[in-house]
């Protein structure tokens, strides 16, 4: 994994990715992800992200994920 990511921070760079860009991003698609894992219940989403829900909402709506 560690071989993946280091390869695509060098072609971010590359391309000239500005790092708020790359990190909401990120952060957006693995939101999501936990969240379509958890088939929409934000309880148990935020539980397995370690963080409170209200936090996990505020970041929803912040990163304007739909839902």
């Amino acid at each position: 994994m560690r071989d993946l990511l280091d390869k695509l921070i060098i072609e971010m760079v590359e391309k000239g990715v500005h790092y708020e860009d790359a990190r909401m991003e990120f952060e957006k698609r693995f939101i999501t992800k936990v969240i379509d894992d958890a088939a929409g219940n934000l309880c148990r989403a935020a539980e397995t992200l370690g963080v409170h829900r209200n936090t996990l909402a505020r970041r929803i709506k912040e990163l304007k994920i739909r839902r």
